[in-house]
């Protein structure tokens, strides 16, 4: 199982063919991490946005409806009690801000030793390593 982005592919492998067939780039050629970033063409950022602004924008969130209290109708978080339902809401908002913090752990992680699961003795320039 897929722990994150960072694990995904070399877990599982990545997709056969190309990721751009007119820049020529393929799914093998693109690096696991952030340095994954700079290599997805403008295009391709442009289709993730666009993608992202439909989902924001095909869900009636204005006040009083229910998506505008966080249920958008995945039955797994609603029950028929009230109190029921807010603990569940509740939870799920707090598993999410605690999945934001892992990440960007991991996003900071990756940028001083290259890996998300890297070795903190790469890291070379740790102040850290002033007091051993």
């Amino acid at each position: 199982m897929c722990i994150d982005m960072f694990d995904c592919p070399r877990i599982t492998g990545k997709l056969p063919g190309y990721l751009s067939p007119s820049a020529g780039l393929k799914f093998a050629d693109v690096p696991n991490g952030l340095a994954a970033i700079s290599k997805v063409p403008a295009a391709g950022w442009g289709q993730i946005l666009a993608y992202m602004a439909f989902c924001e924008v095909s869900q009636d969130q204005s006040p009083g409806t229910p998506a505008a209290a966080g249920d958008f109708g995945f039955k797994v978080l609603t029950s028929s009690d009230p109190a029921e339902k807010t603990k569940k809401l509740s939870a799920e908002l707090a598993n999410g801000r605690l999945a934001m913090m892992a990440i960007i752990g991991m996003f900071f992680q990756d940028g001083l030793t290259g890996s998300a699961w890297g070795d903190w003795a790469n890291y070379t320039a740790s102040p850290l390593r002033a007091l051993r």
